[in-house]
């Protein structure tokens, strides 16, 4: 067996890794651009602006302050689905309705993804049922 030693830092606590470089309470340059910045002036030029018809000093304000908005989709009927009893029925079903433009695409999209990580989820409980069962046939505790 080896026989284990600390490994030592390159420098002692407090001791600067770099020690050429920027000496402290000196602010980066960003930091002195900031302050610099008088940020409640430009928002009200902007804002003046965007009242006067300017569109992109809106679109600046609309970006930077409210949140973009994502579509949403409405619930759907899907006729068929609860009947079908395979996830690969409950698929096929899915695409029928797509095709019949019954349901739109993108929504169907969605659906098939959920089928597909549904399938994941059932596989993993398959195996560790069967893994289970193979431990409980050879006598070894789970």
């Amino acid at each position: 067996m080896e026989k284990q030693t600390k490994r030592r830092a390159a420098w002692k606590p407090g001791q600067s890794g770099n020690p050429a470089g920027r000496p402290k309470g000196i602010p980066n340059p960003q930091a002195r651009l900031r302050k610099l910045i008088d940020v409640e002036a430009l928002i009200q030029r902007l804002s003046e602006s965007a009242a006067k018809g300017n569109t992109r000093a809106a679109e600046l304000l609309l970006d930077r302050a409210l949140p973009p908005l994502r579509a949403v989709a409405e619930p759907v009927h899907m006729p068929g689905l609860t009947d079908a009893t395979t996830l690969t029925a409950k698929a096929e079903a899915i695409v029928a309705l797509a095709a019949d433009g019954k349901l739109s695409p993108d929504v169907a999209t969605a659906m098939l993804g959920a089928i597909g990580q549904l399938a994941k989820a059932v596989e993993i409980d398959e195996l560790a049922r069967r893994i289970a069962a193979l431990e409980e046939a050879h006598g070894q505790p789970t």
